[in-house]
């Protein structure tokens, strides 16, 4: 344990959580939110408030649950080890889908450096794959390489967006955003959700805030604080980057890039700019895909670790990479960038978003529904008891208004990924049956 002189304060937390949340989330979103207009603010709001909600409850979660395995762990409080299972797949498929909507994220943004990708479906899908093996096979020497690479790449776009957010209002046109509001006309209710799961996707990595709660000072307050703050800081940046975007760049032209920083910046400087601009996305997302396809192997090591998973899913070379679970993600994500490719990047990043959110959305509600439980076998006082049960309430609710929002098509496939879960996991509990059966 660190000792009180080396533990981390409110501010740093609040920093590491801020960083770890904006990675590569919202290098897109104002091109897929121009499609649905300016109106698309409402759902910056909404989902605002609701990741805030669950960001409280995963930090209290971390804060009071001391066993391995983050959400799996949670869940498992409430819903036995079946859920365990269940959690840890969702989230793994999750991150493979997510990989990938990186993957096309940065191949959008090396359009302008190198225009053959978007000349057909295969060529994207060439490039796609590519950025997906490079920044697999850079994960081979280990974590700490990992780690070193994305704590530098992040700010690659945390730089430029956090800019426009300050900047970008002297270029900013009022009557511009005016006519970007609703240009299709839609009700606010339906503006409203076709916005969720696209702003939501932006926020995902909030159940990791409270992992380190050991090494924070004061943790029953620092660390749900540090959440909310960072959370705030988060939503005030999302909001303000893509509210000024739509008042800079006509609504049509938003709505149709494949790099829609790097063209705003183009619009407020120039292009020597905008290519600038462009060039730390890129940078940032392969960063940001590097530090996420190391996570989602350690999250099969650790099913694989306790039995839940397929022993290959563990093995590890000598810089303690599990390189074979990692060739099985690559697959995955290989196969599923196949079954995706569109000739329209966007579209491609939008199918694959509403499936992430979706499945993501599994283990966050399973995980969630586990915080009472876990307050309860901690004795924690009333008012600390009812609060997080009402706040932990809003998060669940939330969450189910966003698989909601994530369309019928999203809902019906990932419904499917997630039932072919139980088949795997009837191995496991059958297997672990028949073991206590021989002991």
């Amino acid at each position: 344990m660190a000792s009180e002189q080396n533990k981390m304060g409110l501010v740093g937390l609040t920093t590491i959580v801020t960083v770890n949340m904006m990675g590569s989330g919202i290098i897109m979103l104002p091109a897929s939110l121009a499609q649905t207009g300016a109106i698309s603010l409402l759902s910056w709001i909404l989902t605002a408030l609701g990741a805030m909600c669950i960001a409280y409850a995963f930090a209290k979660c971390g804060m009071y649950c001391n066993r391995d395995g983050g959400m799996s762990a949670y869940a498992a409080e409430a819903h036995g080890k079946s859920s365990f299972f269940i959690a840890s797949y969702t989230y793994y498929v999750c991150l493979v889908i997510s990989a990938v909507a990186i993957a096309v994220s940065a191949a959008g943004y090396l359009v302008p450096f190198f225009p053959w990708i978007k000349t057909t479906p295969i060529h994207t899908f060439i490039a796609v794959v590519g950025i997906l093996v490079v920044t697999m096979v850079a994960n081979f020497w280990g974590p700490k390489i990992t780690g070193q690479i994305s704590a530098i790449t992040v700010w690659g776009i945390i730089i430029p967006v956090v800019g426009l957010s300050v900047g970008g209002w002297f270029w900013f046109q009022p009557e511009l955003f005016s006519e970007a509001w609703n240009p299709h006309q839609d009700t606010t209710v339906t503006a409203i959700s076709s916005g969720i799961a696209l702003t939501l996707w932006a926020f995902l990595g909030i159940e990791s805030a409270g992992a380190n709660s050991g090494a924070v000072e004061n943790p029953e307050k620092n660390v749900p604080l540090a959440c909310m703050l960072a959370t705030s800081f988060t939503a005030v940046v999302y909001i303000t980057s893509t509210s000024v975007i739509q008042g800079i760049i006509p609504n049509a032209e938003l709505a149709k890039s494949d790099a829609p920083f790097g063209l705003v910046y183009t619009y407020m400087f120039n292009e020597t700019v905008g290519q600038v601009i462009t060039a730390l996305a890129v940078i940032a997302c392969i960063g940001s895909l590097l530090g996420w396809q190391f996570t989602n192997a350690q999250v099969s090591k650790a099913a694989a670790d306790i039995r839940l998973f397929p022993k290959v899913f563990g093995d590890v070379n000598k810089s303690n990479a599990p390189i074979k679970g990692m060739m099985i993600m690559l697959a995955l994500e290989l196969g599923l960038a196949l079954m995706t490719i569109s000739p329209n990047l966007v579209n491609q990043f939008n199918v694959l978003l509403n499936l992430a959110v979706f499945i993501n959305m599994v283990p966050y509600i399973l995980s969630l529904t586990g915080l009472e439980v876990i307050l309860r076998k901690k004795n924690v006082g009333k008012k600390e008891y009812e609060t997080s049960a009402v706040i932990g309430t809003f998060a669940v609710a939330y969450s189910i208004y966003g698989v909601y929002a994530c369309g019928q098509s999203a809902v019906f496939y990932g419904a499917i990924v997630t039932f072919i879960g139980y088949i795997f996991y009837g191995f496991v509990a059958a297997r672990d049956n028949n073991n206590g059966a021989a002991a």
